[in-house]
């Protein structure tokens, strides 16, 4: 066994976070924390000694199971997954629970697994590590909805997995040279090729495309408040990697892009739980994202990634905000929040920066990445588009910018008085507010970074500033006299429905109707077995079933049928079995039976 092979790499890029996961899962107190920070800063220095057209196999048994590529754009995310890693290490020093520690840097490793994957095999190994790893950040809540809200993500995550799985499966099938490279599938797309659509809509659930997005709204608020800062970073930003990898140019990912950068913002506006609201303004900030991919111009896709790494920065500075005041108050309700502004004075700045980083304000990250999408997309002729996009800047403003640190720092006072964050979250935050502004004011170090260096585009020129401060003076004029004139939607206390409703509905209804025909069934067999087969087994001796009868009747206890007993005899059987750990073994005797039956007749067709 070898485990690199053919190498120019010395190690895998995740093997820093992956070797701090293990260890962490063993290690407590402060010594876990002291992991959670190290591990990426290792990480980042291997990724500085990487250079871009090198490769790397991973082997086991003479098999290649991994292949890791490295390019600039698998740089780039590499960098961006250990910045986040780190940030939210820091702020989670203080954690004592070794799953939320270890599972979170395993997380973070699966996402630097996805941006080297070398082929679509690998990516399917590091796709469904996201799933599993990430989950671990809602369900170290400990609550009853985080650990449904759990479960659901789960399920769409796996799903993901599953549609990948038979895209790539379609795509060995299909005999081209090398099916299984990671190369652009936006010509398949386009003549309708089935592997090259299930791999878009594997992709699509983990962007969070309209209808596909429910499992992103539902699961981060209910997450730790720790654990929403390592979802915001990973899942999504190493989905837009691959989608920019696969399907550049894919125009349907323009009106995808389109929808995801618009509807969140009706949603977001009257939202209550104000991490519910940060959920919706993800998918709209992956909406411009998934535009850029779709125009596919070099420059539009250099500001897609551009605008995952600032997202990446800027929205965790968001979630973290609002996770100490998670943390310090155990309330996200906007409707409750208010005034804190007095007690957790570094938090409220903190929150501020990352909303003008959010909202594109001119000197914040946000400006220099949203800004090269919008336009491209009237360069090219995307007009109704650019309008879309114009309308998303404008809401997103409202939404995030303004609703976000208004409704929990400011507005009325609740009368909380909480401490100020602890220490590391505060120079977790105070990280990541300083990059949102360096980046804003330095916006030739991250071009530097992406794959085309931004095609030579100066965001600071005078048609981008105007048109980008004339949005925001107008959103927050309307903001201003909405509420004054007492129409902006207030935060209430209330339930809003989302498209998983008719997720729901339909699986109360699959439920209640699978388990009516199922239970209909059982009394029916019941019945047979009981009256039937059974009695005419134990008719044969006086003594009772003979050992035919008994070989029967272990498999049919297995599947609830407990022939020639009561009901209390039934459960009496079923609690001295629960105690005793004893259960029936004539299942398995019956499937060996048959199993060497099949072998037998199998081994004789053969011979004739």
């Amino acid at each position: 066994m070898s485990f690199l092979a053919a190498s120019e790499i010395a190690a895998h890029p995740a093997l820093p976070l992956l070797l701090g996961g293990l260890v962490t899962i063993f290690v407590r107190g402060r010594y876990a924390g002291v992991f959670m920070v190290a591990a990426p800063l290792l990480g980042l220095w291997t990724i500085s000694l990487l250079e871009a057209g090198s490769s790397s196999v991973v082997s086991c048994f003479g098999q290649e199971i991994i292949s890791v590529n490295v390019d600039k754009q698998s740089i780039l995310f590499g960098y961006l997954f250990h910045l986040a890693a780190f940030i939210g290490g820091l702020y989670s020093f203080h954690l004592k629970d070794p799953w939320q520690i270890s599972m979170g840097l395993l997380y973070a490793a699966s996402a630097v697994g996805v941006a080297f994957a070398g082929d679509l095999l690998s990516l399917f190994l590091w796709w469904e590590a996201l799933a599993v790893t990430s989950v671990f950040q809602i369900w170290g809540r400990k609550t009853e909805r985080s650990e449904q809200a759990g479960f659901r993500y789960l399920f769409f995550h796996v799903l993901s997995g599953l549609l990948l799985l038979a895209g790539i499966a379609f795509r060995y099938a299909s005999g081209d040279a090398d099916p299984f490279a990671l190369v652009s599938l936006t010509d398949l797309l386009t003549s309708g090729d089935a592997g090259a659509q299930l791999i878009l809509l594997a992709i699509g659930v983990k962007c969070a495309f309209p209808f596909l997005h429910v499992w992103l709204t539902d699961g981060y608020p209910e997450s730790t408040p720790t654990g929403a800062v390592f979802l915001s970073a990973f899942t999504t930003k190493a989905a837009i990697c691959v989608l920019a990898r696969l399907f550049p140019g894919a125009e349907i990912l323009i009106t995808i892009g389109a929808v995801m950068a618009m509807f969140p913002i009706f949603y977001a506006v009257i939202e209550n739980d104000l991490r519910r609201v940060l959920g919706y303004s993800m998918i709209n900030q992956i909406g411009f994202m998934v535009v850029g991919i779709g125009i596919g111009t070099e420059l539009s896709i250099d500001g897609s990634l551009a605008h995952a790494f600032n997202d990446v920065l800027f929205k965790g500075l968001l979630f973290m905000s609002m996770g100490a005041v998670l943390h310090r108050t155990g309330e996200m309700r906007g409707s409750e929040l208010g005034g804190l502004y007095r007690t957790m004075p570094l938090t409220t700045g903190f929150c501020i920066v990352g909303a003008a980083s959010i909202s594109a304000f001119p000197l914040f990250s946000g400006f220099v990445s949203k800004s090269i999408i919008m336009a491209e997309a009237a360069a090219h002729g995307h007009h109704v588009v650019w309008l879309c996009l114009l309308f998303a800047s404008a809401g997103v403003f409202h939404h995030a910018g303004i609703k976000i640190p208004f409704f929990a720092f400011f507005a009325h006072d609740s009368g909380l008085r909480p401490k100020e964050a602890p220490v590391n979250m505060l120079l977790a935050m105070g990280l990541a507010a300083f990059m949102c502004i360096f980046i804003g004011c330095n916006p030739d170090w991250l071009y530097a970074m992406l794959p085309c260096g931004a095609a030579g585009y100066h965001p600071y020129d005078a048609t981008h500033v105007i048109t980008q401060t004339e949005i925001l003076v107008f959103s927050a004029l309307a903001f201003t006299l909405l509420n004054l004139w007492k129409q902006y939607p207030p935060e209430l206390k209330s339930i809003n429905l989302d498209v998983d409703f008719l997720y729901r509905k339909g699986g109360r209804l699959f439920s209640s109707t699978m388990a009516t025909f199922w239970n209909g069934l059982n009394e029916k067999a019941h019945a047979f077995f009981v009256g039937g087969i059974a009695g005419k087994f134990s008719a044969f001796t006086a003594e009772g079933p003979c050992i035919m009868a008994k070989l029967l009747s272990q498999p049919l206890q297995r599947l609830g049928f407990y022939p020639g007993k009561s009901d209390e005899e039934t459960e009496a059987d079923l609690e001295q079995q629960a105690t005793t750990g004893i259960h029936p073994i004539g299942l398995t005797a019956l499937f060996g039976i048959l199993f060497l039956l099949g072998f037998l007749v199998l081994a004789w067709l053969v011979g004739q």
